[in-house]
């Protein structure tokens, strides 16, 4: 890509089981890393599954959404869970055979080179922990979780900083 310059974006993706196993569900949240403007938002209830499972499905809905919106960015994955972030970034094993295909398909969405993970507190995962909850809440209403359908109030404080460029965005 001579000449110009790489997208950048910020997927924030989490995953949850009310019971682990249980009822489960995922949010994710796509940013454009220079202004921090949220640009795509995803979740789905998934039924039984564990937090584990819940978390990954939250990364590739993630990955596929920033596919969608520009299959040549850079993306930055910023996730509370310590062990997906480890995972995919090569530094930890995966020993589960129901996470095994989630992190095949997940590594697969951009070239290895376009990605990189980062671990975050809980506390800055607000959003896509909010949305997790609202696709739990729905499915256990029987209904699927549709973006804007938010009762909840709007995540407080400002948007997280623009990140300058992620590797392989230069």
């Amino acid at each position: 890509m001579s000449g110009s310059v790489r997208r950048t974006f910020v997927v924030e993706a989490d995953g949850g089981s009310r019971g682990n196993p249980g009822p489960a569900g995922y949010g994710a949240v796509v940013r454009d890393a220079a202004t921090g403007e949220t640009l795509r938002e995803a979740a789905e209830f998934i039924g039984r599954a564990t937090n584990n499972v819940a978390e990954y499905r939250g990364l590739l809905a993630g990955l596929r959404a920033a596919r969608e919106l520009d299959p040549d960015a850079a993306v930055l994955v910023r996730m509370d869970s310590k062990l997906v972030v480890e995972q995919m970034s090569g530094r930890w094993k995966i020993k589960h055979p129901d996470m095994r295909p989630l992190a095949l398909e997940a590594a697969s969405v951009f070239p290895p080179d376009a990605v990189t993970y980062e671990w975050i507190p809980r506390e800055k995962n607000k959003h896509a922990d909010r949305l997790a909850n609202e696709a739990m809440d729905a499915g256990g209403r029987g209904e699927q979780w549709q973006e804007g359908a938010s009762t909840a109030e709007p995540d407080a404080g400002p948007a997280p900083a623009p990140v300058a460029a992620a590797p392989g965005a230069g």
